[in-house]
């Protein structure tokens, strides 16, 4: 009954003689939770997809370095995919090598995978997408370049390359006669040029087959295992450096280790983003405490009369927090709302925006086109957006609980207002 008291009380106070509610407190709540929302949408968008190429493409999840040779290395290999929460486990050699085209020549990395990789690995084939060919490593001869890559190289499909390999740290040009045979000179024929997303490994990558692999990298080889949960590699690394006992030339590592100062700093990033537009709540606090205390004001003697009926100080403060409640969540609600529409169609959404800018360009004759991502700057080919429910809910809760802290403290002058002095004249 009491709470159904203040609720009445609260409603009347807070839509008043005209009738409408606060516009304003909850409008600037609303564009804050639509514009902080959609930024680190966007934001996560930009992040999770380098860091997803990353963990697929390059690093794996946890990586077992130095893995022994013939019967053993397979012993190792059949115990790692029957660990649980493992769905893949991917031998790869790597190279640094000399790239040359027909004119043209690249430093690259160079990656030996199985011609089974496409199959057993989905996350890392859903990453590359192939603009010309497809992942065929059946021939010892093939070669996959990255787009970037293919494109300093002045090559398409079909095209011949040559790698040039030098076996220990002695540079090309001191090589000896007597050390020529640690010069590797083979060609490859171009089956595919894929697109990661991540411009380092469309520029410097290249995928051929494993056992060709070892005439560049020798046969020392890597196990690359991939998880049904990438947050779980504390406990799969425990598990696999207790496997290793048996096994004491290998190593293991998880993607929190090799990638810890480049996911350090977009952790960083965000964080401190998040802070910045977060600040926008801060100026709503305080406008909407700043309204709290004129209705205050205003309703010395409403709240006088109140006081003098039997309600405490504690009841007539709950009536202002329960305004400042309606007001966050109205204007949370409102923003979210929309703010979730924008991130799951931010494609439509910053097309229709270029658009609108464009044609005002066309009306005022201008020859300059706006683009918010244009690819000639940006190494990008769409834009996406992330939305993480937890994100998305503490957002929310920023802007109500911005509308109850301003709400309270307003409410701090209820107590000096003595209702035998309102009254007297009353």
């Amino acid at each position: 009954m009491k709470l159904n008291w203040i609720a009445f009380i609260a409603r009347r106070l807070l839509v008043r003689k005209r009738r409408f509610l606060p516009f304003f407190p909850i409008l600037e709540i609303a564009v804050g939770v639509l514009a902080l929302t959609v930024i680190i949408a966007v934001m996560n968008g930009f992040q999770l997809g380098f860091i997803e190429s990353i963990l697929e493409i390059s690093s794996y999840y946890v990586r077992v370095d130095n893995a022994p040779p013939g019967g053993e290395g397979k012993e190792l290999y059949s115990r790692l995919q029957a660990m649980h929460g493992v769905s893949a486990v991917i031998p790869y050699r790597e190279a640094q090598v000399l790239i040359k085209g027909e004119i043209y020549q690249e430093a690259a990395l160079i990656r030996g995978l199985t011609t089974d990789t496409w199959t057993k690995d989905p996350a890392m084939a859903a990453k590359l997408d192939f603009e010309e060919g497809n992942f065929s490593l059946d021939d010892h001869s093939s070669i996959l370049l990255g787009s970037e890559l293919a494109r300093r190289l002045r090559v398409e499909t079909g095209d011949t390359v040559t790698l040039i390999a030098i076996s220990g740290e002695v540079p090309l040009a001191e090589l000896s006669a007597e050390q020529s045979n640690s010069v590797i000179n083979a060609e490859f024929t171009v089956r595919g040029i894929f697109r990661s997303g991540f411009y380092e490994y469309d520029l410097g990558w290249a995928f051929i087959n494993f056992d060709r692999a070892g005439e560049l990298a020798g046969t020392e080889y890597t196990l690359g295992l991939k998880m049904n949960d990438r947050f779980g590699d504390r406990k799969l690394l425990d598990e696999v450096t207790a496997l290793l006992a048996d096994y004491p030339q290998a190593a293991a590592s998880s993607w929190r280790d090799y990638n810890r100062a480049f996911f350090g700093a977009l952790r960083t990033e965000k964080l401190f983003m998040f802070i910045l537009v977060g600040l926008i709540f801060i100026v709503v606090g305080l406008n909407i405490y700043q309204s709290q205390q004129r209705i205050v004001l205003e309703r010395r003697e409403e709240i006088g009369l109140l006081r003098a009926v039997g309600a405490g100080e504690k009841t007539v403060r709950m009536v202002f927090v329960w305004d400042g409640f309606i007001i966050g969540f109205l204007g949370a609600l409102l923003g979210m709302i929309p703010a979730l529409a924008i991130s799951f169609n931010i494609g439509s959404f910053f097309a229709a925006f270029e658009k609108a800018v464009n044609g005002i360009l066309r009306i005022l004759n201008s020859s300059q086109r706006f683009a918010v991502f244009s690819p000639a700057v940006f190494y990008l080919k769409e834009i996406t957006a992330r939305v993480i429910p937890r994100e998305a809910l503490l957002i929310f809760l920023f802007g109500l609980f911005s509308a109850l802290a301003a709400a309270w403290f307003a409410s701090g002058k209820v107590s000096k207002i003595n209702p035998v002095e309102v009254l007297r004249y009353e």
